[in-house]
């Protein structure tokens, strides 16, 4: 079995989602463990790229007040500690442009490193609340994760790996993707959204009844 994965870096369901499918895959027998491959969905290409308050960024966007901010925020942050994610920082965050930190994942995944580089990113934004839309900041990620701080700088500032992120966006669109995270198994059956465990188990078990 194959999983592709499609997520937004500073999705909290995505975060909560990668949560939720390893805590799936984690009760599924050694024989029977899928590849996972992980792909880039940016939920918004024209966000800023100098970084700004979620609170700002979202209440602007979704025309929220305080209390529509706070109640859709904190209902996401108590998810994610029920489930034992925690710190996970939502509404008293940054956000911004992740073009750089998708390419960034994307030069991980050539180098071997894509479930490394998927975790650290997403504790470094959303349990330590570092920048993952700098140049600077993610060079030294890149160092942190093992890749050499150098070739990161490159790539980033040459845009390398920017049209492999725009064609994972294109795919996922064309696989029915409304919105991440967004798993297509065996390049058959689509789910969608930070399913829990359970729901996810039951797709396997259809996908793998259907031979």
């Amino acid at each position: 079995m194959k999983i592709d994965v499609w997520s937004d870096v500073i999705c909290p369901w995505c975060g909560l989602g990668k949560h939720r499918l390893e805590a799936a895959l984690a009760r599924l027998p050694e024989e029977e463990k899928p590849e996972v491959v992980y792909h880039s969905f940016q939920l918004d290409p024209r966000a800023p790229s100098e970084p700004v308050s979620v609170r700002v960024l979202l209440k602007a966007k979704y025309a929220l007040d305080d209390t529509g901010f706070t109640e859709s925020t904190r209902r996401i942050e108590s998810m994610a500690q029920e489930e034992g994610l925690t710190p996970y920082h939502v509404g008293d965050n940054i956000s911004g442009n992740t073009a750089l930190a998708h390419q960034l994942l994307a030069m991980a995944a050539d180098n071997n490193l894509a479930e490394v580089a998927w975790d650290f990113l997403y504790r470094a934004h959303f349990a330590e609340r570092r920048s993952i839309f700098e140049l600077d900041s993610l060079v030294e990620m890149g160092s942190e994760i093992g890749l050499n701080p150098a070739e990161v700088k490159e790539a980033l500032e040459s845009g390398r790996y920017a049209a492999q992120v725009e064609q994972d966006g294109l795919q996922a669109r064309q696989a029915g993707a409304g919105g991440v995270p967004f798993y297509v198994i065996d390049d058959k059956y689509a789910v969608s959204g930070a399913q829990p465990p359970d729901v996810l188990l039951s797709v396997f078990e259809q996908v793998k009844a259907a031979g």
